[in-house]
């Protein structure tokens, strides 16, 4: 079994960027399921019902979030009926939406659990303490199980990388916008990446336009970022599932750009 998992989409640029290279991926890779980080997808700042429609569209089974989530504010107006859209589960109880969910393929099930850092971000529930609750709910149902974790820092999501290793089939790191060059299978079988980056403007800064982010490093005065409207990079990963185990087998980076450069 297959997961493609692809990095934040950033924008309109970074929907241009997956309507390019996902049918490529698709040929390539055959994945069984197809994840998006979509938390970005409206101009930098959460999503909106067309653009969760267009991702679909265009072959996305499921879609996760993060911070950014309630950036948009028609999202109330749907996230509860979306069934294959994931916000962090360690948001309060109470919370709009789901915080895990099951998307099916043909006969195989991949369970999806969102989960927020805590580090240099609001401080929501625990995640690890969440994690257990929602992994051992989900081993009941499926071997499959992928955990999208929206975290800020590297090392709270290697914390959660070894917190999980041997219960889930893969942690993926999202958020921070640059691939890291760490992926691996953990000794017990999970395949784990701190970041997957970023599908998006290239010449950005995270995404953003550069120059704003710039002066608001040099000057510290507030300023107004908006995004990137330069040529795109695609960052994603690949994993490979046992399927008598449900683990990681194997993880590979995806990154291309639209200079037509393919680096695996």
């Amino acid at each position: 079994m297959r997961i493609l998992f692809i990095g934040d989409i950033v924008g309109s640029v970074g929907r241009k960027a997956l309507k390019t290279c996902l049918p490529k991926l698709k040929t390539k890779y055959n994945p069984h399921w197809i994840i998006a980080n979509g938390e970005n997808a409206a101009a930098g700042r959460g999503i909106t019902a067309a653009i969760t429609k267009e991702l679909f569209e265009q072959g996305v089974h499921g879609i996760t979030m993060g911070n950014h989530t309630w950036d948009q504010k028609e999202i109330f107006d749907f996230i509860d009926k979306e069934e294959r859209m994931v916000r962090p589960a360690n948001f309060p109880a109470g919370t709009p939406g789901r915080g895990y969910t099951y998307i099916k393929v043909k006969d195989a099930e991949l369970a999806i659990i969102n989960l927020q850092g805590r580090t240099f971000l609001p401080p929501l529930d625990c995640p690890f303490e969440k994690a257990n609750e929602l992994v051992e709910q989900a081993k009941k149902r499926t071997k499959y199980v992928l955990v999208d974790f929206h975290a800020e820092a590297t090392s709270e999501k290697l914390a959660m990388g070894w917190h999980l290793d041997g219960k889930v089939s893969a942690v993926v790191g999202t958020h921070t916008h640059v691939q890291t060059n760490d992926e691996r299978v953990l000794p017990q079988g999970t395949a784990y990446v701190t970041d997957v980056g970023m599908v998006g403007p290239r010449d950005g800064i995270l995404g953003m336009e550069r120059v704003a982010v710039m002066q608001k490093f040099k000057t510290q005065l507030p300023v107004r970022f908006v995004v990137d409207e330069g040529k795109w990079h695609f960052h994603a990963v690949c994993i490979d599932l046992d399927t008598a185990t449900g683990l990681g087998k194997k993880i590979q980076l995806i990154r291309m750009d639209e200079d037509g450069v393919l680096f695996e």
